[in-house]
């Protein structure tokens, strides 16, 4: 980073926001132990907010380990009715803390501990940025992202130099690797997305400049297919940060409008130097692999197939988990339409290429995929549709997957070149959702 890099943070950006409805400290490492070579993966988070109510303030301490040798991990979570997240402003910088974990510093140097007592692991780390903060949709809206009828505000970093130390099962090791560090709050919840109004006015503003800016970026055309799946709906996204080998650096969240195979509504951040990003808008995408949670009859992807262009650049990316994912499922004591919330999380690989118009540049890296979804009580949902269009005919194809209703419907509609009608209905066995009462 030069001298003339602006670091659009503040301290009281990193901060805390108390009282917001929702905010929370996350950073993701992908580091190797020296006495061992062993590849591993670690999330860890500080969140604090209000559940259903007002009346029900929560805070969380959760982490999870992935030993990458083993395709194994480990998962620990704290979670009080309380404001036991404790946060303080230091001589320049912050400390947030729940019980011996903590997060502490400012932009470029960070410290951390994180304490699993469940599963006998301490992890000390020190983080020293290598980027630039960045907003996502910084020049969009600033930084404000929409959800329900309010909004949040989204920072990351997203490469960090990591060194420090891990404690497992009472044995010591060193640690090197690279990290990311993200910082979010907002007044919008993701239990009630629909029920804080203070910033209305603002939401407001922000879905149109959104709207704006995917239309500016965005030809409005029938695609030859589109996709859509009830669990895809507005609450949930899909998250991925990638680091490729010749050092550049992704940011992916796109927001769910059901849509499981066509345009995205989100955006990719692409930094080459640290120092700029680069937001591509014009993007479809497609889930090449799809994991299925039978016990709440939900699915995600765990393969994502995607192309962003931005004047002549493209980029054309497949991010693939390689290990089994975690399944951190949040479950609703009541609620007439949800059954809870899911992230589903898993260290991965990004293959691919970038091509700016004159030159294709080959990349590949790794890369954390972290699909967020709401949970129907409706289950499974899907629908598929194929366009057939001019100059080679005109028709339409349906297919619908519904466990809700336990039925596979195949519809054909032909007008050119000639006529064709084809239904087929065909009855399947629901996934049963088990009934339990436990809020995790």
């Amino acid at each position: 980073m030069t001298e003339n890099s602006k670091n659009p943070w503040t301290i009281e950006d990193e901060r805390d926001h108390f009282p917001s409805v929702i905010e929370w400290w996350c950073p993701e490492v992908f580091f190797k132990t020296m006495d061992d070579n062993k590849k591993w993966s670690l999330n860890a988070s500080f969140t604090y907010g209000y559940g259903n109510s007002k009346n029900n303030f929560i805070s969380m301490f959760k982490m999870a380990l992935f030993d990458q040798n083993k395709n194994t991990y480990f998962e620990y979570l704290d979670k009080m009715d309380k404001p036991l997240l404790m946060s303080k402003s230091i001589d320049g910088g912050f400390e947030i803390k729940y019980n011996k974990s903590f997060i502490k510093g400012s932009f470029p140097d960070y410290e951390m501990s994180f304490n699993d007592t469940k599963n006998n692991i301490l992890i000390d780390l020190n983080f020293h940025a290598k980027s630039m903060p960045h907003w996502v949709a910084q020049d969009i809206t600033n930084g404000r992202l929409p959800l329900g009828l309010s909004y949040y505000k989204y920072g990351f970093i997203p490469k960090l130099d990591v060194t420090g130390n891990i404690k497992l099962d009472d044995k010591t090791s060193k640690l090197k690797g690279i990290g990311y560090f993200e910082h979010v709050w907002g007044d919008s919840s993701f239990v009630n997305p629909f029920t804080h109004l203070s910033g209305l006015k603002e939401t407001i503003s922000t879905y149109t400049k959104f709207a704006g800016w995917w239309i500016h970026n965005n030809k409005v055309k029938i695609p030859k297919t589109i996709a859509f799946t009830s669990e895809n709906n507005p609450i949930g996204y899909d998250w991925i940060w990638a680091v490729l080998d010749n050092g550049w650096t992704i940011f992916y969240g796109n927001l769910m409008f059901w849509v499981m195979k066509g345009p995205a509504a989100g955006v990719l951040i692409l930094s080459k130097d640290d120092i700029n990003y680069a937001e591509f808008g014009n993007m479809t995408f497609r889930y090449n692999k799809i994991k299925y949670a039978k016990e709440l009859d939900f699915s995600y992807p765990s393969e994502i197939e995607l192309h962003a262009a931005k004047g002549k650049e493209q980029l054309h990316l497949t991010f693939s988990m390689t290990q089994e994912p975690r399944e951190y499922i949040s479950r609703y004591s009541s609620g007439k339409y949800w059954l809870g919330l899911s992230i589903c999380e898993a260290p991965g690989e990004v293959k691919g290429y970038y091509y700016d118009g004159d030159k294709k540049i080959d990349l590949k890296g790794f890369c954390k995929i972290e699909p967020q979804r709401k949970i129907s009580r409706f289950g499974h949902n899907s629908i598929k549709l194929d366009f057939l269009l001019p100059p080679d005919g005109f028709g339409i194809s349906a297919d619908v997957d519904s466990h809700y209703i336990k039925k596979k419907i195949s519809t054909h509609i032909q007008l050119i070149p000639r006529p064709k009608f084809r239904f087929i209905i065909k009855n399947t066995s629901q996934s049963k959702i088990e009934n339990k009462k436990k809020v995790d």
